[in-house]
């Protein structure tokens, strides 16, 4: 039986990369319009999870958990979930300067989790992980209005489900935060390196400027960011023009593993960051408010 089980596996295998493999490739140079209202049809590919954030109240128990407290990067905000409602068919995201206690408290600690007292504002970071993961590969496609005030650090992005960050994976889909004090628009991807907790990166960075000249009203506006991905590649647009194309045959952990490869699995977030990367926030208005409009995930059929 052993053997008859390694054999059906290989082959499932093989099929899975041979079905990966011929993902058809959307078209982002033609113009696309994009309904805002239901989810577009697009050849080749099925819609298999959306949320328009069509209710009123929290996101949705079944799609999303939430974030806690101090998390990542030494950013200012303490994630909670009053940050992130529902209403008037969008997702909304407050950053607020307000003092949160912290439970965790520790004079003593060296982490800067538990050494701080309080938490001079807050947020919240919403998650799929565990309630929707996908696997490698399709075509992700998200519409919302970023803050872009200093202090301001918004993203859309996915994390791999195995092992630890960054062997197991990261997408950043979208990223606003100043690069040498310089408002910007990444889109990136992480995998591991032969030192622990320190990632490789594929960056692909815009400054803000660039889009402004374009459009002066552009930061008022909603904006499409979406992600191809097949098993050669990831190419991650805003509103259809490229921002990066990332190289999959390339993204490999020193123990030989892909991270982006087929049957690999990811969970999205949604999340607003206060500080760190996003700028001093000291002298900028709250709240800084983040707005989706609705997320889709697409799989070739």
């Amino acid at each position: 039986m052993k053997g008859i089980k390694t054999i059906t596996f290989l082959v499932f295998s093989v099929l899975s990369i041979q079905l990966f493999a011929q993902s058809p490739k959307l078209d982002f140079t033609s113009s696309r319009t994009v309904d805002v209202n239901s989810p577009n049809e697009y050849d080749g590919f099925e819609l298999v999870w959306n949320d328009e954030f069509n209710h009123t109240g929290h996101p949705s128990e079944l799609n999303w958990g939430f974030e806690y407290g101090f998390v990542r990067n030494y950013e200012l905000q303490w994630y909670q979930p009053q940050n992130a409602v529902c209403k008037d068919g969008r997702l909304l995201i407050e950053g607020k300067r307000e003092r949160v206690g912290n439970p965790n408290y520790n004079e003593a600690s060296n982490d800067w989790r538990s050494n701080r007292a309080y938490a001079e504002y807050t947020s919240a970071c919403i998650k799929t992980r565990r309630l929707q993961e996908w696997e490698a590969g399709g075509y992700y496609e998200v519409r919302a209005r970023i803050d872009t005030t200093q202090g301001s650090w918004p993203a859309i992005w996915l994390l791999g489900t195995e092992g630890h960050w960054p062997q197991g994976g990261e997408i950043d889909i979208m990223e606003f935060y100043r690069s040498d004090e310089k408002p910007s628009i990444l889109a990136n991807a992480a995998w591991g390196t032969s030192q622990r907790y320190v990632a490789k990166w594929d960056s692909s960075l815009k400054p803000l400027s660039w889009f402004l000249e374009k459009d002066k009203d552009w930061v008022e506006k909603y904006h499409v960011w979406s992600m191809y991905w097949d098993e050669n590649i990831m190419e991650i647009y805003l509103d259809g023009e490229l921002l990066n194309s990332i190289d999959l045959s390339g993204t490999i952990n020193p123990d030989g593993t892909n991270p982006f490869a087929p049957g690999k699995k990811f969970y999205l977030l949604l999340n607003l960051a206060i500080g760190s990367n996003g700028g001093n926030p000291l002298l900028s208005e709250t709240p800084f408010t983040y707005e989706v409009d609705y997320v889709r995930v697409y799989k070739n059929n």
